[in-house]
C-alpha cells in the first residue's frame, strides 16, 4: 500500500506523565537488553502484518492468531493470556516506561516467547497494520478521563472505532472494560454506532460479571472508579 496521509503519519498527542519511579537494576537491564529483541518498528506505514512479528515459538509452530492489548498496564492480562495460549503471537502497546518494565519481567519470568511490545500510542501502532490482520483486541480500564472536558482525550472515539474496525477481522473479538459508568456508555453507543461490531451481551451479568477468560489487572482491583467494573464484548462483523 502507499504511504498514510501526512496527517496520519504525524504522531498523536500523548496526555500525562510517561514515566513514573526510578526503574531497578533488574528493569533498566530488561529495557536495555530484552526490549529491543522485542520491540515492534515504527515504519510509518501500513506495512506491520502482525503475523510476522512471530516466528517459530516454543512450540515450534509461528503464531496461529494475533491479539492486542491496548495500555497493558501492569502486564498482568497481557502475560497470563500468553502463557494461556502459548499459540497466539500478543502484542501490547503502553506508553509508560514502568509498566513497559513489569511486563518485560513477567516475560522473562515465565519463558514467553509469543510477545511483542510497543512502547507508545495505540493509535500510531494501529495505523501501521494492514486491514483485516487482528483477530481479538483488548482494552482494559484506559484512562477514564471523567472531568467532562477531559473527554476528548478518551481512547474510544468514533475515528478510532473505525481504525480498529478497519485492522479485525471478520469474526475478530473486542473486549472493553472500565469502572467508570460514563465512559462504559459513551464506548457502548461509540463502537455500536459504527455498525461494525455486534455486542454480545444478553443479560445483565454478561458485563457485570468478569468473563471466564479474564485476567485479573492491579487496576482493577484497586477500584479507582465510579461503578463496578464493566465488560463490554463485541465481534466485528
Amino acid at each position: 500500500m502507499s504511504d498514510l496521509p501526512q496527517s496520519t503519519q504525524q504522531r498523536h498527542r500523548l496526555y500525562g506523565r510517561a514515566a513514573g519511579k526510578p526503574l531497578s537494576k533488574r528493569q533498566q537491564g530488561l529495557i536495555d537488553d530484552l526490549l529491543p529483541k522485542l520491540a515492534i518498528p515504527e515504519t510509518g506505514e501500513h506495512a506491520l502484518a502482525p503475523l510476522t512479528l512471530f516466528g517459530a515459538l516454543n512450540n515450534a509452530e509461528g503464531a496461529r492468531e494475533v491479539w492486542l492489548e491496548i495500555g497493558f498496564g501492569g502486564g498482568e492480562h497481557l502475560a497470563g493470556q500468553a502463557a494461556r495460549n502459548p499459540h497466539v503471537g500478543i502484542v501490547g502497546v503502553e506508553p509508560f516506561i514502568d509498566g513497559v518494565a513489569k511486563l518485560l519481567t513477567a516475560v522473562e519470568e515465565g519463558g514467553l516467547d509469543n510477545v511483542r511490545i510497543r512502547r507508545g500510542d495505540a493509535r500510531d501502532l494501529v495505523a501501521q497494520f494492514p486491514d483485516a490482520s487482528l483477530d481479538r483486541v483488548f482494552i482494559l480500564f484506559p484512562d477514564p478521563w471523567p472531568k467532562t472536558r477531559h473527554r476528548k482525550r478518551r481512547l474510544i472515539q468514533p475515528d478510532f472505532v473505525a481504525e480498529l474496525a478497519r485492522v479485525m477481522k471478520p469474526g475478530a473479538k473486542l473486549r472493553f472494560a472500565t469502572d467508570w459508568a460514563d465512559y462504559a456508555n459513551r464506548a457502548l453507543a461509540d463502537v455500536s454506532r459504527d455498525g461494525r461490531f455486534v455486542w454480545q451481551a444478553e443479560r445483565a451479568d454478561d458485563w457485570r460479571i468478569p468473563p471466564a477468560d479474564h485476567v485479573t489487572t492491579r487496576y482493577q482491583e484497586k477500584r479507582l472508579g465510579d461503578c463496578a467494573p464493566v465488560f463490554l464484548d463485541f465481534v466485528r462483523i
